[in-house]
């Protein structure tokens, strides 16, 4: 539920609310904004039973929040959540462009997409060092190795780094380097290490997986915010159908579906919701015009000779001709890249 506290409380009633809603055995998130400061009372509501909060001292009303993810909600935060990484601000006007090979596979490649992509008005540079692949004979990344290539591409462009965890045992190593933590589609539903990222005071895109509804997507975001994270990105990046043209298909009717029912910023990543470099131009346009706050994208210098995902990265050259037209779209929906 929401309890919409009255205005001009002092800080120590304000603290009094918050006790009187755990002494209920709920856990109590402030959300104090320009106007109104709001305490999302989180667990089970049963717990109430015949008490009552809205006699409560300092308090105004108590509203229910109907859906099952509470924290990620549009019932519990209007306004857009707007995530601030090295000056850059998620989730409002602009669109930011995340670009950069698939894995880390040396210090040169890693260059070699990094500076063309920040030439072309990418606003942050992504690379995996930790890789999960379909096969164990596949290459699964050079580790911390990688990540050290990914920090010095970002002493030489500026861009800040997003990379990819996969196992709560490598986070302290991966928190030290990135700059926006990344669960890629198979770690969705990775309880434990939703649960651990959400302990931690940095940004998180959040995948959807391959076979994930929006609810358990918007739920899995909930465990990370449940924990006291709420620097959350969504990432549409396909779904598996029956269709075998593409890799995956990327459901861009998600965008505009969470953006009304979160207030957390949503991007979208054509390269893998089509596995065709050929198709990431098209999605990605279309991404943005239905509402995207920004693009993941994979560009790799030499794609015929990509250990991972060769197939669905741009040349640096397509990317600087898509970024473009990205800003064209941009700027007919009012919106800056």
């Amino acid at each position: 539920m929401i309890v919409v506290l009255k205005p001009g409380l002092t800080q120590e009633e304000i603290h009094k609310v918050v006790e009187r809603i755990e002494s209920f055995g709920l856990r109590a998130h402030l959300s104090e904004g320009k106007e109104r400061t709001i305490i999302g009372a989180i667990g089970d509501e049963r717990l109430l039973a015949d008490q009552t909060l809205e006699s409560f001292p300092g308090v105004e009303k108590v509203l229910p929040i109907l859906k099952p993810y509470k924290l990620v909600s549009r019932e519990f935060q209007r306004a857009n959540t707007i995530i601030e990484v090295n000056g850059h601000k998620i989730g409002g006007k602009k669109i930011h462009v995340m670009a950069g090979p698939c894995s880390v596979e040396s210090k040169n490649q890693v260059l070699e997409s990094a500076v063309p992509v920040k030439e072309a008005g990418a606003t942050f540079l992504r690379g995996g060092a930790f890789k999960p692949r379909t096969s164990p004979y596949s290459f699964q990344g050079l580790g911390e190795e990688g990540l050290s290539y990914l920090a010095h591409a970002r002493e030489v462009t500026g861009l800040p780094i997003i990379t990819e965890v996969l196992d709560p045992r490598d986070l302290d190593v991966v928190y030290r380097y990135t700059d926006i933590l990344q669960i890629g589609a198979r770690n969705m539903q990775n309880f434990k290490l939703l649960t651990e990222v959400g302990k931690l005071n940095k940004p998180v895109m959040l995948k959807r997986g391959m076979s994930a509804t929006i609810q358990e997507f918007l739920l899995s975001a909930e465990y990370i915010a449940s924990e006291g994270n709420r620097k959350i990105i969504l990432c549409e990046r396909g779904i598996r159908t029956y269709e075998t043209e593409t890799r995956n298909t990327l459901d861009l009717s998600a965008v505009p579906i969470l953006k009304q029912l979160s207030h957390l910023p949503v991007f979208v990543d054509p390269s893998h919701g089509t596995g065709r470099w050929d198709l990431v131009p098209p999605m990605a346009l279309a991404g943005i015009a239905a509402g995207a706050d920004g693009l993941l994208i994979e560009v790799h210098s030499h794609p015929e000779l990509a250990l991972s995902d060769g197939p669905q990265s741009l040349k640096p050259d397509k990317f600087a001709a898509l970024m473009k037209d990205l800003k064209k779209v941009a700027e007919a929906l009012g919106r800056e890249i």
